[in-house]
């Protein structure tokens, strides 16, 4: 017997004795690795406004960073799905510590090749350098994402994996911080072709990975779940899985297409006219409200008591509130109060119920988007800077709920839903052509449409056909 399936079977008798496991432990060491890419994806949201300068692309061009990596995603995840299909789960063969590994490793090489694309000045070459990346990122969302909901009950799954996200969120918020200043202040030589300056951030990034990949190799990480190994495309019969594939697709891609346009956006005389170095704050501050929002939605739908529930819900709007005051000054934290008032009160609305949630916060990014469409000016700059605090859950709610009544085969639907991360890399390219044919404004309709799909999911989608579930999957 494998290592992979004694851990799991210890895991059963624990369960069987009445015991409840406890998986904090390895809970707090894949929040390492939401952390991790989380930090370094919203670097690409720095690369694109340096790269359509250094090469003097437009925006379709400067979008394929986006292609690049993204794209990476799906094919990476329908390679796991073949394999898994013909030969069973890879995971359950290999173990999730072994797994996790060799994503770090093939996260390393793509960092590596960022120094000779730089040496090269290669717009292609960091292209396949982002690419390497995103198969070795597509292999650890696969891995960490169902591991997170397994550690627990599955109607608090969506508790867990807000909370893995709010980590994930932690580092997009330093990243476009930490990568604005490296890319375009300190490693920014004056009068060299730009692309020098990733040069070393991403060499770090590289080492990183190594450090983190030996970390990983001598840890333990239980294999949690059933210890079968099934083959077949099983994940296909669910019908909400299919939904909620689409789901993803969109929700990625609006996401990213937001974060992407961000920058150039707010540098538009009609909207805010920012610098990019100014306009990254904001960045920050889109991807911080998606840990604000995150971290409410792990609270709002745990099992904790619910006096306990709304203190803490209430309490992290009020903290955050009051560390942007002093992290972004007061003057710019106004305007933002509005924006987190509203959350806290559809968390309300809500009830703790995650498909209910999803419907809601999805609907108010909707109403967000087609008031930046139709206003211009501060007012457009702050629905679309808001979207990302009322984002936040959609993610891990979309997630978990394709997850759903999965069974054996959560690994394979998982690679399903990784795969749709394909959206991040359809969308942006999409909106920055229609930015181009008719400005970067009108452009936001594509992530309009995409999260009106989301909301569908919430209200309606999620529950389709789950009463024509595989008898294999009710094991």
């Amino acid at each position: 017997m494998s290592n992979a399936n004694a851990d799991s079977s210890t895991i059963v008798v624990a369960e069987n004795s009445g015991k409840t496991p406890t998986y904090r432990g390895p809970f707090a060491i894949m929040s390492i690795l939401f952390f991790m890419w989380g930090f370094m994806t919203v670097w690409n949201d720095i690369l694109i406004p340096r790269f359509k300068e250094a090469f003097a692309l437009n925006y379709f061009q400067a979008m394929l960073v986006q292609f690049a990596f993204f794209g990476a995603y799906f094919i990476g995840s329908m390679l796991y799905f073949i394999i898994s299909s013909t030969t069973g789960d890879p995971i359950a063969k290999i173990g999730y510590k072994n797994a996790v590994v060799i994503s770090l490793l093939i996260s390393a090489v793509g960092s590596s090749l960022f120094w000779p694309a730089a040496s090269a000045v290669s717009y292609p070459l960091f292209l396949i350098a982002l690419f390497i990346v995103g198969l070795g990122f597509a292999m650890l969302q696969i891995t960490a994402n169902p591991y997170v909901t397994i550690l627990g009950p599955e109607k608090t799954a969506s508790s867990r994996l807000n909370l893995a996200q709010g980590f994930n969120s932690v580092g997009t918020t330093l990243g476009p911080l930490v990568g604005g200043y490296f890319i375009f202040e300190y490693f920014n030589r004056v009068g060299g072709n730009g692309v020098e300056s990733v040069r070393l951030p991403y060499l770090a990034f590289c080492i990183v990975f190594l450090i983190l990949a030996g970390v990983f190799l001598f840890v333990h990480l239980p294999h949690v779940g059933e210890g079968k190994i099934e083959r077949g495309a099983n994940a296909l019969k669910f019908p909400h899985v299919i939904l909620g594939v689409i789901g993803i697709f969109l929700y990625v891609g609006a996401e990213v297409s937001i974060g992407s346009s961000i920058i150039n956006f707010l540098g538009q005389h009609s909207v805010a006219g920012l610098s990019p170095v100014q306009a990254s704050k904001f960045v920050s501050l889109y991807w911080g409200g998606m840990l604000i929002g995150r971290f409410m939605g792990a609270v709002e739908l745990s099992e904790m008591k619910r006096r306990n529930k709304r203190v803490i819900l209430a309490a992290i709007p009020i903290a955050a509130f009051i560390v942007l005051g002093f992290l972004s000054g007061w003057v710019t934290v106004r305007n933002y109060l509005p924006l987190l008032v509203a959350c806290w009160l559809l968390f309300q609305f809500g009830k703790a119920n995650a498909s209910r949630t999803l419907t809601i916060f999805m609907a108010a990014i909707v109403l967000l988007l087609l008031t930046a469409i139709m206003a211009g000016g501060k007012l457009a700059m702050w629905c679309v800077v808001g979207v990302g605090l009322f984002t936040s859950i959609g993610w891990s709610n979309t997630f978990s709920l394709a997850l759903e009544g999965t069974g054996i085969y959560k690994s394979q639907v998982s690679s399903l839903l990784v795969a749709a991360i394909l959206g991040g890399a359809i969308l942006p390219p999409l909106q920055g052509h229609i930015a181009d044919l008719g400005g970067l404004q009108i452009s936001y309709l594509v992530p309009l449409i995409a999260y009106s799909y989301v909301a569908f999911y919430g209200l309606k989608g999620h529950r389709i056909g789950r009463d024509r579930v595989p008898d294999a999957a009710r094991v």
